[in-house]
C-alpha cells in the first residue's frame, strides 16, 4: 500500500513538473517572438508564472545552490571565464572590433542589469528547468542534454548565441550537478555574456538580440544617437529587444 501511494505520489510530481516546464517554456517563447509593444505586456506572464510555481515547489536553497558552502571549490571556473575574455580582448583589440565604454564607471553602469540577469538565467536553466527534468528524465545525462537544448533553442535564430549557449548550458549543468552552488556559475555567464557583446561586433550579434528582435534589428537605427550603438543586454530567455548597453 505503502509503495502504490508513493508511486502515485512520483506520477502526479512528474506531470506537474512537466506542465510548469512546458507553460513556462511556451510562455518565454511567446514573449521573444512577440513584436513590441504587446512584447512588454506578454513579459510578466513567465515571471510570475515561474515565481508562482517555484515558490510552490520550493527544493530548499541547498539544492538550488543558493548558499555559501563549498564556494570556493568552484571559483577556478570563474578564473578560467576571465582568462579566455582576456585573450577575446586582445585578439578583438588587434581586429579593431572591440568597443567597450570609455571609463569604468561607464562599464558598471552599462553592465550592471546583464550580471543581474545573468544570475537570473542561471536559476531558470538550472533550477527551474534542469530540477524538473532530472526528474522527468532517466538519467542525469538525458536531463543536461535536454536542458541545454532548450535553453540554446531560446537563443534562436542568433549564430553566436544559440551555440555559446549550448556549449554554456552543457557546461554550466555538469558542473552544477557536481559542485551545487550556482554563484560562481552565474559570475562566469555575466563574464562570458559581456565578453561576447564587447568582442563581437554588433552587425553580427545584432547587438545579443534573439527571436523576433534579432530578425528586425537595423543597425542604422542604433548608429543615429550620437553614433551610440545599443544591445539587448537583458537575457534572451525573457525579453527579445530591449536595448540596454551603450558603448
Amino acid at each position: 500500500m505503502t509503495d502504490e501511494v508513493s508511486t502515485t505520489a512520483t506520477a502526479e510530481r512528474r506531470r506537474l513538473d512537466l506542465m510548469e516546464l512546458c507553460v513556462g517554456y511556451v510562455l518565454i517563447l511567446l514573449v521573444i517572438w512577440t513584436p513590441r509593444p504587446w512584447q512588454r505586456a506578454l513579459y510578466w506572464l513567465p515571471v510570475l508564472w515561474i515565481l508562482v510555481v517555484s515558490w510552490l515547489s520550493f527544493d530548499g536553497w541547498k539544492k538550488m545552490g543558493l548558499h555559501t558552502a563549498n564556494l570556493l571549490r568552484p571559483l577556478w571556473i570563474v578564473g578560467i571565464a576571465l582568462l579566455m575574455a582576456a585573450v577575446a580582448v586582445v585578439i578583438s583589440w588587434q581586429l579593431g572590433t572591440l568597443h567597450v565604454p570609455d571609463t569604468p564607471w561607464l562599464f558598471f553602469k552599462t553592465y550592471i542589469g546583464y550580471a543581474i540577469w545573468s544570475f537570473v538565467q542561471q536559476l531558470l536553466l538550472l533550477v527551474f528547468s534542469l530540477q524538473r527534468l532530472l526528474r522527468l528524465l532517466p538519467g542525469k545525462l538525458a536531463a543536461v542534454l535536454a536542458t541545454a537544448t532548450i535553453f540554446a533553442l531560446a537563443h534562436l535564430p542568433n549564430p553566436i548565441l544559440t551555440p555559446a549557449t549550448l556549449l554554456w548550458g552543457l557546461a554550466s549543468c555538469l558542473l552544477f550537478l557536481h559542485y551545487r552552488n550556482l554563484y560562481p556559475l552565474a559570475l562566469t555567464h555575466a563574464i562570458l555574456g559581456i565578453c561576447i557583446a564587447t568582442t563581437v561586433p554588433g552587425q553580427v550579434t545584432h547587438n545579443m538580440r534573439v527571436g523576433l528582435g534579432y530578425l528586425r534589428y537595423h543597425p542604422h537605427r542604433y548608429h543615429q544617437r550620437n553614433q551610440v550603438d545599443h544591445m539587448a543586454s537583458t537575457p534572451a530567455c525573457v525579453i527579445a529587444d530591449a536595448p540596454t548597453r551603450r558603448s
